[in-house]
């Protein structure tokens, strides 16, 4: 198949290629009827300008001056990137059904569906916008869990090494950071890309938001989180950016740093920051075993209940193996020590995941735990959400990688009109 040709206004792969060839020429507009085809599959005005609505309503709901033609670009390229995932997900029977569409539009909504469906019409977008974009983007979704499955994996040594440095971060000063990367391709076009970024900081002075520009025309991998770089201590950051950071004020946007390579500009949001953390009382997730005196002997019930672990109850997906009449198994969730009882308590003190108490025993029950999860009292998250998190992330790269190789096989032809169009043209 030919390689993707594009005539609008892509002259490079990146966002910062779109808006580059908008500011340093005549930018060119989309037209009426059919704007583009991706493998002979057409796209529409209408479709451009029902995705820019789309976008403007989910960014502040109105477009800056000077910002139509980025709004567009990037419209456009939703649009393309959409049909070339919906095509694939096709070729490999990958469906998804009304009913899987109408629970993420439910998620959305946080229930209320019939109230966004209002929203949007207000906005002039038909709701179908959303629900084919829902559609695109989960099959593609599954495709890719699918076929890259096997090759996404987290090892407990990556889990370790993330919640030490989690923990470390916990314990010194903290910078809430967002950036958008602007690659300097030819040092040549230095100032021209210092202006691109003096143009957006004016952008957000108008209104636009730092997440939106920053998944429209960031080229860094923190564009997919619009930007967001996270909490981060000085000793985590570039030179060149600790100094501006330290001077930054919270909610206030760097201009253009420039980093030590030269390859590319940053712009740099202090969204908050925060002391170092002082510890408070640990917490637990545990697995609890309890049995009634009366159905074993002490020794019998220690030694069927010491298998704990082997029932694997910190999944929460059901106990692999029986422990044996009366003994029941329950997954706590995470509790701080106060929480518990004085005599659990003292048998918590001094576990760490994966170990398990002696037998405790009370009036009428022997008891025994399985320490799951731990957090020292910093407030760290959860093992297997740190798995989720990192695992999301490998997907997130495959996904792009995926679509690069999708892109590059496929035909793509982009039709240029005489004339701009905003979102509120009928």
């Amino acid at each position: 198949m030919q390689k993707l040709t594009r005539r609008l206004m892509v002259g490079a792969a990146s966002a910062l290629g779109l808006l580059a060839l908008e500011i340093g020429s005549t930018a060119q507009v989309i037209g009426d009827a059919v704007v583009a085809t991706v493998n002979d599959k057409p796209i529409s005005s209408f479709d451009v300008r029902q995705r820019m609505r789309l976008m403007i309503a989910t960014s502040g709901g109105q477009v800056p001056e000077g910002a139509e033609a980025q709004y567009q670009a990037q419209a456009m390229r939703d649009l393309i990137e959409e049909e070339l995932k919906r095509q694939e997900a096709e070729r490999f029977n990958v469906e998804i059904s009304d009913e899987e569409v109408v629970q993420e539009l439910a998620r959305i909504a946080n229930g209320a569906v019939d109230q966004l469906a209002r929203d949007l019409q207000a906005n002039g977008i038909a709701i179908e916008t959303l629900q084919e974009k829902i559609r695109a983007e989960t099959a593609w979704d599954n495709l890719v869990r699918g076929r890259y499955r096997s090759r996404v994996s987290v090892t407990e040594g990556e889990i370790d090494d993330l919640l030490a440095e989690m923990k470390a971060e916990k314990q010194a000063e903290q910078f809430l950071l967002s950036e958008i990367c602007l690659p300097i391709n030819d040092p040549t076009q230095r100032d021209q890309v210092r202006g691109i970024g003096m143009q957006m900081l004016q952008q957000m002075q108008q209104g636009v938001p730092f997440q939106a520009l920053a998944q429209r025309f960031s080229v860094c991998p923190s564009a997919a989180r619009g930007g967001d770089l996270g909490w981060m201590r000085t000793p985590q950051m570039a030179p060149e950016t600790a100094i501006v950071v330290a001077q930054l004020s919270e909610g206030n946007v760097s201009a253009p740093i420039e980093t030590q390579e030269g390859d590319m500009l940053k712009l740099v949001a202090l969204r908050s920051k925060r002391a170092a953390a002082e510890k408070g009382d640990p917490s637990y997730e545990l697995a609890y075993a309890g049995v009634p005196k009366d159905a074993y002997s002490r020794a019998e019930a220690e030694a069927r209940m010491k298998l704990l672990p082997q029932t694997n109850p910190c999944e929460g997906d059901g106990l692999s193996t029986d422990l044996g009449t009366d003994i029941g198994v329950e997954l706590l969730p995470m509790l701080p020590i106060s929480q518990f009882r004085g005599s659990f308590q003292n048998s918590l003190i001094d576990l760490r995941r994966g170990d398990v108490s002696d037998l405790m025993e009370s009036t009428d029950y022997y008891h025994m735990v399985l320490v799951c999860e731990m957090d020292e009292g910093l407030g760290l998250p959860r093992r297997r959400m740190v798995r989720n998190n990192l695992e999301a992330q490998q997907f997130e790269l495959l996904s792009r990688r995926y679509l690069r190789d999708v892109e590059r096989d496929s035909t793509v032809n982009m039709r240029t009109g005489d004339a701009p169009e905003t979102p509120t043209d009928s």
